[in-house]
């Protein structure tokens, strides 16, 4: 079988095990700034699938896209790291503030620019958990879905074959391909970065990033184009700023409240025979022991 062109969708996030009270702007949207990036965990998920699609058809490519400021072309270099063959960062003032439908709606307009047979994303992101933008990226590309992907088994004869983890359980589905896949946490996690990778594209940076550099790293960049991560903007992809941003964005906060999560009072308890009857009396009052 010929080899498969897989783009990965993937985000940097904020890191939620760090929000604090400057987590928030006072129009709704998340103060990145604030707060540390990451890759999003089941964006991971997907990246694995792809690359496992890669091991086993020779000549796969896998390309990693993310959307997000200048600081994002680090999800793309983390994907190189791993095994991604190249990646685009689809970035520009004009996407700052999209939801969903405009995320979605910026994402196809880049794909359409570029060559696929498969596009696998992670499930949902941590930072909105709708798991919205895989399956409108579908639809404005109409193209079949699968969604709540646990496994890739296998690609036979421009079909894919795909193993879901539901509720209730697990079922096996096909679908045509070129076709849009978003993958569970329940998936296998992704691999570690490969030394040999590491080494190959440490040096990767987008055009901006470029521009801060010395001229011996310019110099790097020129006898090794494989370095470049191409950035896209609004108008490289054709997008009608009407439909981005804030602007484009019909979901709209409507209040912020900080929560402050307060310690319940503590009981220090000894070896008594006192005190250990009554933690058993607890533990069983709430259930943790017992019927």
């Amino acid at each position: 079988m010929k080899g498969l062109k897989i783009i990965v969708l993937a985000k940097q996030v904020p890191d939620t095990r760090n929000v604090g009270k400057d987590a928030m702007k006072a129009d709704g949207t998340v103060n990145r700034a604030a707060l540390p990036a990451i890759f999003n965990p089941e964006d991971l998920n997907a990246l694995e699938q792809a690359l496992r699609i890669k091991d086993t058809y020779p000549g796969s490519t896998v390309t990693i896209l993310t959307m997000g400021p200048g600081r994002a072309a680090e999800v793309v270099r983390e994907g190189l790291y791993r095994g991604a063959d190249n990646g685009y960062l689809l970035t520009d003032r004009a996407f700052a503030g999209s939801d969903t439908l405009a995320t979605s709606y910026a994402i196809s307009c880049a794909i359409k620019k570029l060559d696929y047979d498969i596009i696998i994303a992670g499930r949902q992101a941590i930072d909105g958990d709708t798991a919205q933008v895989g399956p409108q990226v579908a639809e404005k590309l109409g193209l079949p879905q699968i969604t709540y992907a646990e496994s890739i088994e296998k690609v036979v004869k421009n079909r894919i074959i795909i193993k879901r983890r539901l509720e209730r359980g697990v079922e096996t589905v096909s679908s045509p391909i070129p076709c849009v896949i978003t993958v569970n946490a329940s998936a296998p996690e992704c691999r570690p970065r490969n030394a040999k990778y590491l080494m190959k594209f440490k040096h990767a940076k987008t055009v901006t990033e470029l521009q801060s550099e010395t001229e011996d790293y310019l110099k790097i960049h020129q006898m090794r184009p494989y370095l470049r991560i191409a950035e896209m903007s609004v108008a490289d992809v054709q997008a009608d700023v009407n439909w981005l941003g804030l602007s484009g964005s019909p979901t709209k906060v409507k209040s912020i409240q900080n929560v402050v999560f307060a310690a319940k009072d503590a009981k220090q308890l000894t070896s008594d025979q006192k005190d250990m009857d009554w933690l058993m009396g607890e533990l069983m009052a709430n259930h943790t022991l017992g019927a």
